[in-house]
């Protein structure tokens, strides 16, 4: 019963975070939501830098489209901002599942050119996995 459970939370976390949100609209003014332990997903974004071009090059382009100014977005946790040498950078935010599309437009809108991007959404097993550990025991 605990493994159907936990299959059955991972399961329906994934599912909100990849693709059962609500259509597509304009983004409101309403304030923005916080993740919590119920809807918060981990996401990690490779910003696969284009080595055909200098950084000089990269840099002003990013500065051009806003790509700082805009990413990442208020109300959205920087769990970790890495460069990966040879790669570029890998960054994971903790953000509520329903803001999911509104990370990937400001990508596509302000990293796109620099960047070749690559999205992992996850969520945090840490509390159900010490948990079966601990039961095993």
């Amino acid at each position: 019963m605990y493994r159907a459970t936990i299959s059955f939370l991972a399961t329906a976390a994934l599912a909100g975070a990849l693709g059962f949100s609500p259509p597509a609209r304009a983004q409101s003014t309403a304030p923005a939501q916080i993740p919590t332990a119920d809807n918060a997903i981990l996401l990690t974004v490779f910003l696969k830098h284009d080595q055909s071009r200098p950084l000089s090059e990269l840099n002003a382009q990013l500065e051009k489209q806003g790509f700082y100014k805009a990413f990442p977005p208020p109300g959205m946790e920087v769990v970790s901002w890495y460069v990966m040498m040879g790669i570029g950078q890998v960054v994971t935010l903790r953000l509520p599942a329903s803001r999911l599309r509104e990370v990937n437009r400001i990508l596509e809108d302000t990293a796109w050119g620099s960047y070749r991007t690559e999205f992992y959404p996850t969520y945090d097993y840490k509390t159900i996995g010490i948990a079966a550990h601990d039961k095993a025991q």
